[in-house]
């Protein structure tokens, strides 16, 4: 044993002498140590904050006691020292795998908690990395121009480098700062919401982290500031903490990400970083770069712990997201709680999946009418789709590109398969014809490490599922199409392959793909982190074009309130999106923990020459005119509701019931049964019943390689289980 060892040890026995002594006070004779910056089992990069607090009721002499505290046999107690009562270290130097930390103080003796580290470039929870994986540091622009330059491993990995940016009292825009020695004469100044005022100067740190960029950024006067620490962090920063996601999903696989899906330093987030604000980001939480909610929601846990470890903890952290930044924040908010203590989305979704598959069902649809041309006048195809018109069916249909991997297919107008980033090689790709063995642009196989592979094919496994759909369903009941059309289509209109080819038989979601969807959050279930926190969706609106449409809004709802009772913790704006009035009330719900006035529902109305106007109303999904909000805004469906399914529109594979006559029309005759039981020999859909396999999202769960709540290792278990 070395001389280190031995002084650690001494200390260690003096201290536990010291606590026995005859007279001291019964008390509970337990440290509470726990990890500030991440999970004790999920700690990246080598080094952690710990608190270690003393027992309960705290000594008398707290605040002097001596400590000894070490990390696998080192002594580390210099890292710590003590604030409010507590001792709080930032602990460096763990090796890969299994660390303890060991604790004597306030006469407790040695004791430890087990800490496990991870690489910096992961993985964690989200399985294998992703190969390949073309890496995008070379292309990565940095405030200064510069990029951060060729990767140092096969991981992608960059120095991490610092740069400072500051807005000048003149402008909107920043600008590099030259010299951190020495601020410019034309540096403005700002007044955070704390009412600390400084000079507009930004820290901004680039790096990698789980193989993707990341930037942090806060408020921080190099001239002036001592170096962000955990003890020592920016005196502008308000000690709260903003998540930024990105938008997209098409493209969003097998790199890096050249650039973030939100600049940080533009728009609205330069308003936050000058009210005092830290903000975070990554590349991978950038859907167009990376459209895996599971590889974000680790890498948005690692991006967290790092911002911690750099300049402490935050009061609070939100997430913020439009688009594919919307269902991202949704989705970690629910799968790993605690990560955000609330969300402000727009242009939502529930998450990619489900575009993806209510654009499937749309396809089927468009290329059945294509296929029989005539035979449903364009209001019966509008009827038989539940969306408002034709453009918003092809709209939603060609959002099935993102399941087809084969380049080139001829389709429906703007239909666009195999979208690929210009920087993923040509020789990389997936062709059925040159290179079946490619990689494949899909948002199955983006997140295969889920969904498990078909060990035939190395293909990933598909949730799709249209077994049992009656199509046109509603429409038949209206009286919109006859019985012959409803069984002509229902008959015909088939499903697809594992290449998104169209194929004659229905197709079959497999069982354990959709049910590890359901566990990982692929499919938002909204009875995880999403139960508690506040939810704030800020509107925009087109039920006519572009797949934005209303539905995706009321289905996020309605799976918060069937998971957990009640939504009212989302709250629903429709409209022109009112970014600042929305902020500004949401903000204020994080920080109180009490709901104000201001975060109800309601939409903006607009009149032309004047601004908009709030009409206070609980959101309903309808497309009749029965309230303001909706004669102003209505809200049309989607096919599989249009089939009898239901608004929240989580079931991805249905159980199957008889055909029951009570179910059709009276013009639906004993012959059209007869001939509905052949198209359907197994039954129909009973959306009364949950789905096959579906059940509640498991909270930080893993899919390797940390042990802890593994769901699914697709390295040991390559078939669908």
């Amino acid at each position: 044993m070395n001389k280190a060892a031995l002084a650690f040890v001494a200390g260690l026995l003096t201290l536990q002498a010291s606590g026995m002594a005859a007279g001291a006070p019964s008390r509970k004779k337990t440290l509470d140590i726990r990890t500030l910056s991440t999970h004790a089992d999920r700690v990246s990069g080598g080094d952690v904050l710990v608190e270690i607090a003393p027992p309960v009721p705290a000594p008398a002499d707290a605040a002097t006691a001596r400590f000894a505290i070490a990390l696998n046999g080192r002594d580390v107690s210099a890292a710590f020292r003590r604030q409010n009562g507590s001792l709080v270290g930032l602990v460096t130097g763990l090796i890969v795998g299994r660390n303890e930390l060991a604790a004597s103080a306030w006469g407790v003796s040695d004791q430890r908690m087990v800490l496990t580290n991870y690489q910096v470039a992961g993985p964690i929870v989200s399985g294998p990395h992703q190969r390949p994986f073309v890496c995008q540091t070379d292309a990565f622009k940095l405030p200064d121009g510069s990029t951060l330059g060729p990767p140092t491993d096969a991981d992608c990995s960059a120095d991490t480098r610092v740069q400072y940016v500051y807005m000048p009292y003149d402008g909107k825009d920043v600008k590099p700062l030259a010299n951190i020695r020495e601020l410019p004469a034309d540096v403005a100044t700002i007044t955070t919401i704390r009412g600390t005022t400084v000079p507009f100067v930004v820290r901004v740190e680039t790096g990698t982290i789980n193989r993707g960029i990341h930037q942090t950024l806060v408020l921080h006067d190099p001239t002036r500031d001592p170096a962000p620490t955990p003890f020592t962090p920016p005196p502008a920063w308000n000690r709260r903490l903003i998540a930024l996601h990105g938008v997209g999903c098409p493209s969003g696989w097998f790199r890096q990400g050249g650039v973030m899906g939100v600049n940080p330093l533009a728009g609205a987030n330069v308003a936050r970083l000058g009210e005092g604000y830290a903000i975070f980001t990554n590349t991978l939480n950038h859907p167009t770069n990376s459209c895996n909610a599971v590889l974000a929601g680790e890498t948005t846990m690692m991006g967290k712990e790092h911002a911690i470890e750099t300049f402490g903890v935050p009061e609070f952290t939100v997430s913020i997201g439009s688009s594919g930044g919307a269902y991202t924040s949704l989705q970690i908010a629910d799968a790993f709680p605690g990560l955000f203590d609330g969300v402000l989305v727009n242009a939502v979704f529930p998450d990619a999946l489900s575009i993806a598959l209510a654009g499937a069902d749309a396809h089927l649809l468009t290329h059945y009418f294509a296929e029989h041309s005539g035979a449903f006048t364009d209001a019966q195809q509008v009827a038989v789709s539940g969306y408002s018109g034709l453009k918003a069916l092809v709209d939603a249909a060609n959002q099935s590109q993102r399941t087809d991997p084969v380049p080139g297919r001829k389709d429906v107008e703007g239909y666009n398969p195999a979208v690929w980033n210009a920087a993923v090689p040509a020789a990389l790709r997936y062709d059925p014809a040159s290179n079946p063995h490619g990689a494949r642009p899909t948002v199955f196989d983006a997140a295969s490490n889920v969904y498990g592979v078909d060990p035939r094919t190395g293909v990933a496994l598909r949730p799709f599922d249209n077994v049992g759909v009656q199509y046109g369903l509603a429409a038949l009941k209206a009286g919109a199409i006859t019985p012959q059309q409803f069984l002509d289509l229902n008959e015909r209109i088939g499903g697809y392959d594992q290449d998104a080819n169209y194929v004659a038989a229905r197709s079959v979601g497999d069982a354990g793909a959709i049910r590890r969807a359901y566990q990982a959050g692929l499919t938002l279930g909204g009875g995880g982190g999403l139960k508690s926190i506040p939810v704030f969706d800020d509107g925009a609106y087109n039920d006519e074009r572009g797949y934005h449409y209303q539905w995706f809004h009321f289905a996020i709802r309605e799976r918060i309130a069937k998971q957990n009772g009640g939504a009212a913790n989302h709250v629903m704006w429709r409209g022109p999106v009112q970014a600042e009035r929305a902020w500004s009330a949401f903000i204020d719900w994080v920080a109180t923990k009490t709901k104000p006035a201001a975060a109800v529902d309601g939409c903006w109305t607009t009149k032309e020459g004047s601004a908009p106007a709030f009409v206070a109303e609980r959101q309903t999904f309808g497309s009749k005119p029965d309230s303001p909000c909706n004669a102003a805004y209505p809200s049309a469906g989607f096919a599989r509701l249009a089939a009898g399914g239901p608004l929240d529109a989580n079931v991805l594979k249905c159980q199957l019931k008889p055909i029951d006559a009570k179910d059709y029309p009276a013009s639906f005759t004993a012959a059209d049964r007869q001939r509905l039981r052949a198209i359907f020999p197994g039954g129909v859909c009973n959306f009364a019943k949950p789905g096959v396999s579906q059940t509640r999202v498991v909270t930080w769960a893993s899919f390797g390689p940390a042990p802890e709540n593994l769901i699914f290792d697709v390295g040991r278990y390559k078939t669908s289980n």
